[in-house]
């Protein structure tokens, strides 16, 4: 176990890059595996996560080459050249690269077991597993197939096209029924109630699928080639820049330029609720990478104010919302959070453990079924926190010490390697 010390900040300046985007690394090195040639990949997130599916991908006998420095040259096998795998698929602590892979997986022709760590076996599957099992893979695990380990007889040539209507809106959900879909004859649509994060119909696209939308409908024509990407750049990721925007924003004396962040519109409500909360953000040199708008963020310290975060643009940000409660316990007026019990759901139940860790802070913090409702407080306390095993938690933590007077201690933080590796020394270099 690790602990990290927080010291109240006079601070944050200069200019950082945050590692590659996660959702982006885990689909990159999955779709240029079944993608027909060889693809280079730059800006991997070499983090716990990404690491394990790129690790599953080896198994699946695919060759990847690491050059090191978030570099990697994957080998190609085309759509149907995976094999059956002589061992268990451990994703670690994954979510995104279980349900992803059960969905490529689901449309094989040979069995295979996806398991992961302690939380990563007490999250939903059951939402992957209904449609994959409509589309004609055998899907069985405990709790009838609700939790990991899962083991999946791909349904090979049988697969079936569906047109699923998801009662979430869930990007994993989304993507893992549409990866299914390439293997079947026909078309494979998603709709959702709200629109999630298109990362993976925009990287379909860029390895050549035809991806069609219609609203809030996403669908894809089944045996369609991957061509190899050549060259696949993976811009930093904006939930990982989403430390120091808040963090830039309420701690005085502030001025950070964050480069190369990816600024996907179904992932910037973290840009539009704390513009609305009165933070200092200008999007320079903006550009496209992989299919991908990117932009460096410059974020200045201000004053914020409360606000009301609810409807469609929860999932734009559902990620981010440990640490938008951060600054919602640092910001003037009462804070209301709904519509996000996906956040009860997650590594860690992420309303239950931010409401408890905030208070321990000294913010006044009321826990809503599908939310929270944060009064802001004129300065948080510094005090001994826990990480509940979740990375998200664990940095938003280190965040609130910035705001804090005095001395903050996170425990147990080597969940952070999940997603950030480097994390503490990024903000060690940005404090001053």
């Amino acid at each position: 176990m690790s602990d990290l010390v927080i010291h109240g900040s006079r601070g944050l300046r200069g200019e950082i890059t945050p590692p590659g985007d996660k959702s982006l690394s885990h689909r990159a090195v999955m779709f240029s595996s079944i993608a027909e040639g060889e693809t280079q990949i730059s800006g991997f997130l070499a983090g716990e996560d990404t690491l394990n599916t790129a690790r599953a991908m080896r198994m699946l006998g695919v060759q990847i080459d690491d050059l090191g420095a978030g570099r990697f040259v994957v080998h190609g096998k085309g759509l149907r050249g995976l094999s059956e795998p002589a061992g268990v698929l451990d994703l670690g602590n994954s979510g995104t690269g279980m349900r992803l892979l059960a969905g490529l997986l689901a449309g094989q022709d040979f069995f295979s077991v996806l398991t992961g760590d302690q939380y990563l076996v007490k999250r939903p599957m059951g939402r992957i597993a209904d449609p994959l099992r409509t589309m004609g893979a055998a899907i069985d695990g405990r709790t009838a197939g609700k939790f990991a380990p899962l083991a999946i007889r791909g349904a090979g040539k049988n697969i079936k096209a569906i047109d699923y209507r998801s009662p979430v809106a869930s990007a994993q959900v989304k993507s893992a029924v549409l990866l299914c879909g390439l293997y079947a004859a026909g078309a494979t649509s998603v709709s959702e109630p709200h629109k999630s994060r298109d990362h993976t119909e925009r990287m379909l696209r860029f390895f050549g699928v035809d991806v069609r939308e219609d609203g809030l409908k996403v669908s894809v024509q089944g045996n369609q080639a991957l061509r190899a990407a050549g060259s696949l750049v993976i811009p930093a990721d904006i939930s990982s820049a989403a430390f120091f925007l808040v963090a830039a924003t309420i701690v005085p004396g502030s001025d950070l330029i964050i480069r190369n962040v990816g600024i996907n519109p179904t992932r910037t409500g973290i840009l539009d609720v704390l513009t609305a909360m009165g933070a200092d953000i200008i999007l320079e040199n903006r550009r496209e990478q992989a299919g991908e708008p990117v932009a460096d963020l410059r974020v200045r310290h201000r004053a914020l104010r409360a606000t009301e975060i609810k409807g469609d643009i929860i999932p734009r940000l559902i990620d981010e919302v440990p640490v938008l409660a951060v600054a919602a316990a640092c910001a003037e007026g009462t804070t209301v959070i709904r519509d996000a019990e996906e956040l009860r759901v997650k590594e860690s139940d992420r309303i239950a453990t931010m409401a408890a860790e905030l208070r321990k802070l000294g913010a006044d913090v009321r826990e809503r079924p599908d939310g929270m409702e944060i009064a802001g407080t004129k300065r948080l306390r510094g005090n001994l926190c826990e990480s509940h095993g979740d990375h998200r938690i664990a940095m938003s933590l280190a965040v609130a010490g910035l705001a804090a007077e005095g001395v903050t201690t996170v425990r147990d933080t080597e969940w952070i390697e999940t997603s950030f590796p480097g994390f503490a020394a990024m903000l060690e270099n940005a404090v001053h």
